[in-house]
């Protein structure tokens, strides 16, 4: 038994090396475009513009072309889109397919900087590749295991997150696919705790002005606090 958990975390070590390498590798080959952002007067959020992003979500994705499509995804986000706890890369598994097409979408066209991921966004083929991952991101199970932040403050996290989140991300953290609200339920602490500081500092231009305004009044404990209690949200209808 020793053996093969060693044999696994050996296999994760050098899955995330390789995936280190490439990323460095592709990253210093392609350069993103810059799209206009949340910086821009003329921003609106999640427009859609008849390109590639409106084309992909009319799409029907296929699983099992998802599946090999994923296969580019899976050095960093796992083969399981369980993503890694220290908050590199994201956990996948569970998102509704509508988030994952808006967000590569935006990764492709500039409007999320994302230096590492925009040549793996690019290497999808088409729309309906990007259809067809997104599907199969979905019918992996949300992993429960997931980096979760100190536990120091709860109850300030649970104040916040129903009183400003609960509307948009859910009780459980299911998020809301008709308005690309993406799950949370399963995400690792430090990368939310990334990202909602992205988002307080307009960094994330993809962002939702809506979820900025409410984010940048939050102290760093705040952030803190919040992002704690959402690392602890589980979906059980997407989970292991």
């Amino acid at each position: 038994m020793k053996s093969r958990e060693y044999g696994l975390q050996l296999a994760a070590a050098l899955s995330f090396i390789l995936c280190a390498m490439l990323a460095t590798a592709t990253a210093t080959a392609q350069v993103a475009p810059q799209g206009k952002g949340i910086e821009s007067d003329d921003y609106e959020w999640n427009k859609m513009e008849g390109g590639e992003k409106e084309l992909a979500l009319s799409l029907e994705g296929d699983l099992e072309n998802g599946e090999e499509a994923y296969e580019i995804c899976s050095g960093c986000h796992l083969p399981s889109g369980a993503g890694r706890p220290d908050g590199t890369f994201p956990q996948l598994a569970g998102q509704h397919p509508v988030v994952i097409i808006k967000q590569i979408a935006d990764i492709r066209a500039g409007r999320r900087d994302n230096p590492i991921m925009y040549p793996f966004a690019k290497s999808l083929v088409d729309q309906q590749e990007l259809a067809d991952v997104s599907a199969y991101i979905q019918t992996l199970s949300i992993p429960t295991d997931n980096g979760k932040g100190p536990g120091t403050d709860l109850a300030r996290g649970k104040e916040l997150y129903d009183r400003d989140c609960v509307k948009c991300h859910g009780e459980k953290g299911e998020g809301d696919a008709e308005k690309f609200y993406p799950v949370l339920a399963g995400q690792h602490y430090k990368y939310m705790l990334r990202q909602i500081g992205e988002i307080a500092e307009k960094k994330r231009r993809n962002a939702n002005p809506d979820m900025v305004k409410i984010v940048e009044k939050y102290s760093h404990e705040d952030q803190i606090a919040v992002v704690d209690y959402m690392s602890r949200l589980t979906w059980p209808e997407r989970s292991k």
